[in-house]
């Protein structure tokens, strides 16, 4: 059975982390999983430590990024064969881990896409993603119906090269840049939740220059970076 570590990004939800992670624990034991509190100002960190939660702790606000490589290191570290990105807020449905880890025979990077066999709504936000898709098409060949998922699992080679250099944030340009360098996308269907509680830091125009950031970084500065060493032998 492969070892599955669930990361998750927590910076201020209160009012959601002992939901998602307490599910967690009840329903999917055969998961580990670690909080990173991301510098929170409300009760996260004390959440975690009244309910004696796995978590590590950011003294400041490091962002998504260094967030998320901070757990990818400690899946590294802890040999983990596979680890998983899991918003916080409570948007990401545990039911399809299985599925996705499933998926991972045939592929380094599983994304949870809510558009496999499903049709995107016509909205600003998803135009923006149109624009991505568009940008992985034309530079690495490969169609990605829902780059900006935020939920996917990584194999161990792929957890190595982005554990290694800051570089690697969870993002689309980096998606891009494994593809170049080798790694198989896959994407499963999923559905997302409705968020419950909190606010998401993207705002419309927040999307709108993070959209245009990835486009841009997708067509041109990928070119530039060093090509990541993807080893599938190291998965065995």
């Amino acid at each position: 059975m492969k070892r599955v570590l669930i990361i998750i990004p927590a910076y201020n939800e209160e009012e959601s982390i002992e939901r998602v992670v307490d599910d967690l624990i009840e329903n999917y034991p055969q998961y580990d999983y670690l909080v990173i509190n991301d510098g929170s100002k409300d009760k996260t960190l004390e959440i975690c430590r009244k309910k004696g939660y796995n978590h590590l702790n950011m003294p400041i606000n490091v962002g998504l990024a260094d967030g998320v490589q901070a757990g990818l290191m400690y899946a590294y570290e802890n040999k983990y064969d596979y680890a998983i990105q899991f918003d916080g807020d409570g948007q990401h449905d545990p039911s399809y881990i299985e599925t996705m880890v499933d998926a991972m025979d045939e592929c380094d990077i599983c994304i949870g896409s809510r558009f496999v066999d499903k049709k995107k709504p016509f909205t600003s936000r998803m135009l923006g993603s149109n624009l991505i898709q568009l940008a992985l098409l034309l530079t690495v060949h490969k169609r990605v119906k829902d780059p900006t998922s935020g939920m996917r699992m990584f194999s161990r080679p792929v957890i190595k090269a982005m554990a290694g250099t800051s570089d690697y944030g969870p993002e689309p340009d980096t998606l891009a840049h494994l593809i170049r360098s080798g790694a198989r996308v896959k994407e499963v269907q999923v559905e997302m939740r409705d968020r419950t509680a909190g606010q998401s830091y993207l705002n419309l125009g927040r999307s709108i220059k993070y959209m245009f950031h990835m486009f841009f970084s997708i067509l041109f500065v990928q070119w530039f970076r060093k090509k990541a060493k993807i080893r599938r032998e190291e998965q065995k």
